[in-house]
């Protein structure tokens, strides 16, 4: 775009501005220049030859010039003492014969002529101001010296210059300011409002809007032309709502007249199409209020004063196995046979008009129990009295209220397993100081056991071969294997009493659940009735699942607990049952990574299940388990991995455990681990 088509487009106030600051700028330019001009015309007009008759007539005094044409040494003695005069730029000394004795220079050479007969043509050329003084000699011509001025500003001048220059800008710019400031208020500012006032108009086409009062000039002028405009433009549009209504109101009437010139046939016939319509808009309500009904996910049951069935949804339909067709006028023991038992809360609800509660009904469905709520609830109206059944499946409620216990269960019992855990620790600790010492006491390396052997006539390697034979270090060896064991339990129970603030790192889950399975063939001789590393190790890992935040040893005892238990599951079967089977299995299921552990052993009944995740319950035998194994892992998922575990199990078919790990380390929200489905 041109430079001054951008001018023109500026705004009025900017446009002000600038030509305001193009003036002062040019105003300052020119008082500079002017004034430097000025300076220099008086200083080479009037103070520089002034100053050459100063010194012309200071030197033709006798005492000065009486020897100066004598000599070159002596006409540049002269000249030396013109040398501290600054308006002097140069000066020469010409003899009698008009010859050159001695010149003086400030600054860059001149040339000056070397003859006095060209002194008038170089003067003519040379554009400064020079003076010719005479030097008299007794009995002979006069010599002459030429004096030339300077045509230099002195540097005072300059400096004094710029200053002004300086604090007239200073002013200026304050001059400038001080006179935007008024410009934006008292044009700029009243423009734009006006200008936002009638966009705001044109936009919401309100013409009640009116421009506040201005000044008395043009700006306030034509805000109240505006405003006048504006009252103008509203008093025209109320006259045409006006004219438009009472046009449709003659319209109307017009129409009303017509209608009612119309022969009967007509009327009737008009008559007998609005009923059909009406008839039609209320099938259509009435199909909507049924798919309202239907898409409840309530199972919602509606009865007369003799409980027989007039509204029944799709809910309904599905827990109760009868279609909709046979339900309805049928009675509600017959549609709907497990509400049989509850026919005497119906009855008292539409006797007393009161609501009915029952909090909890188990029903088999699928196979699968699942749990309600019923609520009676009193029908009343211009179409009678009745009931209105809702019942609500519950289940999904019921899990969260045993997740909720059993959360409560852990944190309770954390208490007492930091208290036992320290209990143990003492006489723990004293077991396996004291194997050590024994194993110490025995060695024939010590210099003090072989001194006490000595001593008591015995020979200490003969006692060693009688251990070995014995097996007394086997023996030593499974005591403190128990001890570390014991060990491993107590701070198990340590670290469910308290809270676990490690830092998580990457895992590989895939390798994490190879290495656990190697350790569970290794360390606990699950191999015994099982292979482990054969094909009934079912791997299904989730290409797309990466590394998850955990701890790597935390998780692998995780695992092996759960590998044991399913190898111990599998083991328990009777004869003749298909073969074992472990399935392992990874997902990404954002935002969780998930591990499955599922084996095809003897599984759970419902109560055992419930207490899967208790501390201290077991249903194996004394001595084979502590019920802290479940215990522990769920503590590490839920409280030091802020994750889930859950377990599904079915008597006679296996056992499958869930472990849901947060794919990012962040905080969060608060999740209950639970052990539905």
């Amino acid at each position: 775009m041109p430079l001054r088509q951008r001018l023109e487009n500026l705004p009025v106030g900017q446009k002000l501005l600038a030509a305001l600051l193009v003036l002062l700028t040019t105003v300052l330019l020119v008082a500079n220049l002017t004034f430097i001009s000025a300076a220099y015309w008086i200083s080479q007009e009037s103070m520089a030859p002034q100053a050459l008759q100063t010194i012309g007539k200071l030197v033709t005094n006798p005492a000065l010039a009486i020897e100066a044409l004598d000599s070159p040494q002596s006409a540049k003695a002269l000249l030396d003492e013109l040398n501290s005069y600054s308006p002097l730029r140069a000066a020469a000394v010409y003899d009698t014969d008009g010859k050159l004795l001695a010149e003086l220079q400030h600054g860059q050479q001149l040339k000056l002529p070397e003859r006095y007969r060209n002194l008038e043509k170089w003067r003519q050329t040379e554009f400064r101001s020079t003076q010719l003084v005479n030097l008299p000699r007794s009995g002979s011509p006069p010599g002459h010296l030429l004096l030339v001025a300077t045509s230099e500003l002195p540097m005072a001048f300059y400096t004094g210059t710029l200053t002004a220059s300086l604090g007239i800008l200073v002013f200026s710019v304050l001059l400038w300011l001080v006179i935007a400031r008024q410009i934006k208020r008292l044009i700029t500012q009243p423009i734009y409002q006006l200008e936002q006032l009638s966009r705001q108009v044109t936009r919401e086409e309100n013409y009640a809007l009116r421009a506040g009062p201005g000044n008395h000039d043009e700006i306030g002028s034509l805000a109240e032309a505006f405003n006048t405009m504006l009252s103008r433009i509203e008093a025209r549009e109320q006259q045409l709502k006006r004219a438009r209504d009472d046009s449709q109101a003659a319209y109307d009437q017009a129409q009303g007249l017509a209608e009612e010139t119309r022969h009967t046939n007509r009327k009737l016939e008009l008559e007998v199409q609005v009923r059909s319509k009406i008839e039609k808009k209320l099938t259509g309500f009435q199909n909507y209020l049924n798919s309202i009904i239907d898409s409840m996910p309530s199972a919602l049951i509606a009865l007369d004063e003799q409980l027989y069935v007039t509204q029944w949804n799709q809910e309904a339909s599905a827990l109760s196995g009868t279609p909709l067709d046979e339900a309805l006028n049928q009675p509600i023991f017959l549609a709907f046979e497990p509400l049989k038992p509850f026919l005497p809360e119906l009855k008292n609800t539409v006797e007393r008009h009161t609501v009915a509660k029952i909090e909890r009904v188990t029903w088999v469905k699928d196979e699968v129990a699942h749990h309600y709520a019923l609520t009676f609830y009193p029908l009343m109206g211009g179409a009678g009295r009745g009931v209105v059944i809702r019942i609500d499946d519950i289940s999904q409620r019921l899990s969260l209220e045993e997740m909720m216990v059993q959360s409560e269960k852990m944190l309770s019992v954390g208490g007492l397993a930091a208290g036992m855990a320290h209990e143990i620790n003492n006489p723990l600790g004293a077991i396996l100081h004291n194997v050590q010492n024994v194993r110490r006491r025995l060695s024939p390396d010590l210099p003090r056991n072989l001194e006490a052997a000595s001593e008591a006539g015995i020979d200490l390697a003969t006692v060693n071969r009688y251990l070995h034979t014995r097996e007394i270090p086997q023996l030593l060896d499974g005591i403190q294997q128990a001890g570390a064991r014991a060990a491993k339990i107590v701070t198990h129970m340590l670290s469910f009493s308290r809270r676990s603030n490690r830092q998580l790192a990457p895992c590989d889950l895939p390798a994490l659940i190879d290495q656990a399975v190697d350790i569970a063939g290794n360390d606990f001789d699950l191999a015994i009735g099982f292979d482990f590393k054969g094909q009934n190790i079912i791997r299904q890992f989730d290409p797309n699942l990466g590394p998850v935040p955990g701890t790597a040893n935390e998780l692998e005892q995780v695992l092996l607990n759960l590998l044991k238990n399913a190898a111990q599951a599998i083991h328990q079967r009777p004869e003749g049952a298909e073969p074992g089977r472990i399935t392992l299995r990874t997902r990404l299921n954002p935002p969780w990574a998930e591990i499955q552990v599922e084996d095809n052993g003897i599984g759970m009944p419902e109560q055992v299940r419930k207490r899967t995740f208790e501390p201290f319950f077991t249903t194996k035998e004394i001595g084979q388990g502590t019920g802290l194994g479940l215990s522990v892992s769920y503590f590490i998922i839920t409280n030091n991995h802020k994750g889930q575990m859950e377990v599904q199990s079915t008597p006679g078919l296996g056992t499958c455990f869930t472990l849901r790990l947060p794919l990012v380390t962040s905080p969060l929200p608060a999740i209950t681990a639970t052990s539905e489905t």
